[in-house]
């Protein structure tokens, strides 16, 4: 059995580089076949969004509309953090389909009993 991968991403497009290499690894553990989570916290609430995760990060980086239509044709999950994306005032009916709101205790429910490879952008 593969182990679950987590990421945890806390920058949204203010930082679209650092937001592609965390979308690369996940839609990389995805694509293998392994549960993937990314957990959004602060700006990187805004990219479960409608029309915002668009652009590409630098010359010869894939845009980043592919990486999430990737990712969640691969089954990935987004995990968003309640505090960060209430606090911005955003509408959770708009998120996307592979995306629900959900803190900490979520996350670990998530990876509950089962080993998890981890990384953080």
């Amino acid at each position: 059995m593969m182990n679950k991968a987590a990421i945890s991403l806390t920058t949204g497009l203010e930082d679209a580089e650092r937001v592609t290499v965390a979308l690369l690894v996940a839609v990389g553990a995805a694509e293998q076949g392994r549960e993937t989570l990314v957990f959004l916290t602060k700006e990187a609430v805004r990219l479960v969004l409608p029309g915002h995760a668009i652009g590409v990060s630098c010359d010869g980086c894939p845009p980043l509309q592919d990486l999430m239509s990737r990712f969640q044709a691969a089954g990935g999950r987004f995990l968003v953090c309640p505090l960060c994306f209430n606090a911005k005032q955003l509408d959770a009916d708009r998120i996307a389909d592979n995306a629900a709101l959900g803190g900490t205790v979520q996350l670990w429910e998530w990876i509950g009993e089962d080993n998890a490879v981890t990384f953080s952008y």
